[in-house]
């Protein structure tokens, strides 16, 4: 649920040059992904419950922050959902520049929303079955072009490539690198459904950050060495450079690759976010309807339609936005998990922690600094996007401020709750 592979990760090079994207792309994990990753396992192996980082927030402070970190990461998703699609139809044009015309990117995207959102409805091992196929395949292409770069060494300083629309600065592509390092608590909803989750999650993660981190720098060190100019990136472009190193097969490979990526990843996904509704009706914080699980998968399957209009709705809005805007509202969430870190290890210091963060309290309030300082580079950013006729950051504000109002209306509703607490069912496993 964090990596699709390499795809999508073409405008760190062109914002950053080769030399700034690998330290980008080295250091990231080690300031953003690892401390979170630790705090993911220490709370997931402490409290593997169905919700994941809403239930830790809303048991560490109280059902108003437990609404506000629901909200905000279901409004993250919204934009970040809609990356995928978007990945989808930028590496299918490249093989067939027909659905660039007119409105036919968008319905293809709409499509893979429609087709993963059934596919989850028919249940999780569906999903689980298919995304560990689509890993294999995705990565194939890209162990093809490392091994190919060492003959081709120097080969394509002047190569022909199709020209660029990118405008991503180094700005751009450290945000576009933390949104291809980020994701590490969306496997934490579906706690329940994970056997043994506290000794599964904290080894997963810091496996997972490792491996991430290769699979996103070999390739990229490996076309340094070929010359290819920096300035050659764009998401898609990837697609380009196999057809340099391997011909078209390996061009058809890695598109039919890129693909799968933004399938896979979305499918994934739907089954994550999927899950806050279902967990904060049965916390009776919203209407039982959002509860109700197919008879037969056990999936929720009234969340996941009412969550697929959402991301349907933010499809046409590019890459460069959705990841900026993304980041942004996606890092308000991310400080809540920090901030309940912290507030379970001074209200509850003798609850079993299987995996703990090291250096007691201060250990605890210093792996959240280097993710939310690096949350102020989306922030400085989202000032030159537009959204709305407005900035990024003044939208993602008003974003961020409804969860406050949404919060009131529903406690205006039902100010007991919607319903009583229920027993939590047995999900699709």
């Amino acid at each position: 649920m964090v990596s699709g592979g390499t795809y999508g990760t073409e405008d760190i090079v062109h914002g950053a040059g080769y030399g700034k994207a690998i330290l980008i792309l080295l250091l990231t994990p080690l300031l953003w992904s690892l401390p979170t990753a630790f705090m993911i396992g220490e709370l997931s192996s402490a409290l593997p419950f169905e919700g994941g980082y809403y239930a830790w927030v809303r048991r560490a402070m109280g059902n108003f922050w437990g609404f506000q970190e629901a909200w905000l990461s279901l409004v993250a998703s919204i934009f970040d959902m809609a990356i995928y699609p978007t990945l989808f139809v930028a590496y299918l044009t490249r093989m067939f520049p027909w659905f660039q015309e007119n409105h036919r990117g968008v319905a293809v995207a709409l499509g893979v929303v429609i087709v993963c959102a059934v596919l989850n409805i028919m249940g999780v091992k569906v999903v689980s079955t298919t995304s560990l196929w689509l890993f294999f395949a995705l990565s194939a292409p890209f162990a093809a072009i490392f091994a190919l770069a060492p003959f081709k060494i120097h080969a394509l300083a002047n190569a022909v490539t199709k020209p660029t629309t990118s405008n991503v600065d180094i700005l751009g592509g450290l945000l576009i690198c933390m949104w291809n390092y980020m994701g590490w608590d969306n496997a934490s909803t579906i706690a329940t459904e994970v056997e043994r989750p506290q000794r599964t999650y904290p080894r997963a993660m810091l496996v997972a950050v490792a491996i991430v981190c290769i699979t996103y720098v070999l390739p990229f060190a490996a076309m340094w060495i070929t010359g290819l100019p920096a300035s050659a990136w764009e998401t898609g472009a990837w697609a380009d450079v196999a057809q340099l190193m391997g011909g078209p097969v390996l061009r058809i490979a890695l598109v039919a690759g890129g693909m799968m990526s933004g399938f896979g990843m979305f499918n994934a996904l739907v089954m994550s976010y999927s899950r806050l509704p279902l967990a904060m009706a049965q916390d009776g914080m919203l209407p039982k309807i959002f509860g109700k699980l197919h008879p037969k998968s056990r999936a929720p399957w009234v969340a996941i339609l009412a969550l697929a209009i959402g991301w349907g709705l933010a499809l046409n809005l590019g890459f460069e936005r959705l990841v900026t805007l993304d980041i942004m509202i996606y890092g308000a969430s991310l400080t809540l998990e920090f901030v309940a870190l912290i507030c379970l290890r001074i209200r509850e210091p003798e609850l079993k922690r299987p995996f703990r963060v090291p250096g007691g309290l201060f250990g605890a309030i210093a792996v959240g600094i280097p993710p939310v300082l690096l949350l102020g580079f989306a922030i400085i950013r989202s000032e030159h996007e537009v959204v709305l006729g407005m900035s990024s950051l003044l939208f993602g504000l008003i974003v961020i401020g409804a969860g406050v109002v949404a919060h009131l209306i529903n406690h205006a509703l039902k100010p007991a709750g919607w319903a009583a607490a229920t027993p939590k069912p047995e999900l699709a496993g």
